[in-house]
């Protein structure tokens, strides 16, 4: 019945569906009868929706005018209903147009349905903002992204209020991924380390690759960011690495987690070891995409340094931090190696030399500095000279000749 009416309607105004310049004064006029109820506009809105007409952009945006002009009659549930679902309608039809100019007025129906007011359920919200990154309303991006700041602040412990809010999250995550815009990485980052639902996480974690190509500044800013948790500084230093970023861009990420990682003071234990694993992840992320300048260094240093003084040492991080000093290769790093095995060797002569602690150590650090190929005079003496230490077992001097032959000697 609808589709016939519709036909009639087009009929009458002397078009057809498939006229390239249709003029939609009459369809605008029927709708915006001023003795006409809400339920009566949707209906003719359903119509116009069911017949799929393509190139309509202008009456869906004369029609939202409308819409908004009306939005204040409302004063029944049916009434309501009926506004609802002209809502969604209009907001769809708009998005599918890509029409530009109605991005003011899909603004003001995202306001109007905000769930901030209980009686707005999100879905015409969410329907909005989709179709506001769909007519690339980059205008509204600031508000689109204080909305969801706002989203990532609520407690959503009610589940009514969760399943509101949650749909309104939906709509910022998808009309940011559409813009497209580096602004919206942030505020998305949040939504997926988030108190959503998995389903919401994963959503924006996906949005996430399609909104900024290089976001390495914004997870930079993050990590550095001292009101942040160091839970969060790791989450984003691991959303990073997901990404397919350049390597340069890689090495600085992680060069900011390692300071960082040394540099944010806390008694928190649970912070503690938030720290001790970005610093661990930061270290093999420099071991893989290189050092992003020299400032690497006194880091990489004291990630040994501090867990070898330390009566809770991680012998992991040693580890890690030892093979990418052997990897970096660099005079620097070589440096570092060579200050750690001269250190261990005093250890070995004075003491204390303990099987479980200085010896594996030892061990991989020559490992580390065999494999480094480093051309280093200083390097070649030092290992000369332990493999004949009298201090040092056989099997101990032999690390160090075992060393030497790695390094063409």
């Amino acid at each position: 019945m609808k589709r016939k009416i519709l036909f009639t309607i087009l009929i009458s105004a002397g078009m057809t569906i498939f006229a390239q310049d249709m003029n939609m004064s009459f369809m605008l006029r029927d709708y915006s009868r001023p003795d006409s109820s809400f339920a009566e506009r949707l209906f003719f809105l359903e119509a116009v929706r069911d017949e799929e007409l393509t190139g309509i952009g202008e009456f869906y945006h004369e029609a939202l005018k409308f819409f908004l002009l009306r939005a204040s009659d409302i004063n029944t549930i049916d009434e309501r209903r009926a506004a609802e679902a002209s809502a969604r309608i209009l907001a769809q039809g708009l998005g599918m147009e890509a029409y530009a100019p109605a991005a003011p007025e899909l603004w003001q129906l995202v306001q109007l349905f905000d769930v901030s007011r209980d009686v707005n359920q999100g879905l015409e919200m969410q329907d909005a903002l989709i179709a506001l990154g769909q007519v690339g309303g980059t205008a509204f991006l600031p508000q689109i992204i204080q909305r969801l700041d706002d989203f990532n602040t609520l407690s959503l412990a009610d589940t009514e209020t969760r399943r509101r809010v949650q749909r309104g999250v939906v709509g910022c995550i998808m009309a940011l991924e559409t813009l497209g815009d580096p602004a919206g990485f942030r505020p998305v980052f949040f939504v997926s380390i988030g108190g959503y639902d998995p389903s919401i996480r994963a959503m924006a974690s996906v949005a996430l690759q399609n909104i900024s190509d290089d976001p390495s500044d914004i997870i930079i800013a993050i990590i550095e960011n001292p009101a942040n948790s160091p839970e969060i500084k790791y989450e984003a230093l691991e959303e990073m690495l997901r990404l397919d970023v350049p390597d340069a861009s890689m090495a600085r990420v992680a060069s900011a987690a390692l300071h960082v990682g040394w540099n944010y003071a806390t008694s928190n234990v649970l912070y503690q070891r938030a720290l001790g694993e970005m610093r661990k992840t930061a270290i093999d992320a420099i071991r893989i995409y290189g050092a992003a300048d020299d400032s690497i260094y006194p880091n990489l240093r004291q990630s040994y340094f501090s867990n070898y003084n330390s009566t809770v040492f991680d012998m992991m991080e040693i580890q890690k931090t030892l093979h990418t000093l052997s990897v970096l290769g660099t005079d620097q790093a070589v440096e570092i190696m060579l200050e750690i095995i001269r250190g261990l060797h005093d250890r070995r002569r004075v003491g204390p030399w303990r099987v479980e602690r200085e010896r594996p150590i030892y061990e991989f650090a020559l490992m580390a500095l065999g494999a480094s190929g480093t051309t280093s005079t200083e390097a070649v003496v030092l290992l000369n000279n332990l493999q004949h230490a009298s201090e040092h077992t056989w099997t101990e001097q032999n690390w160090a000749t075992s060393a030497l032959r790695a390094l063409g000697f």
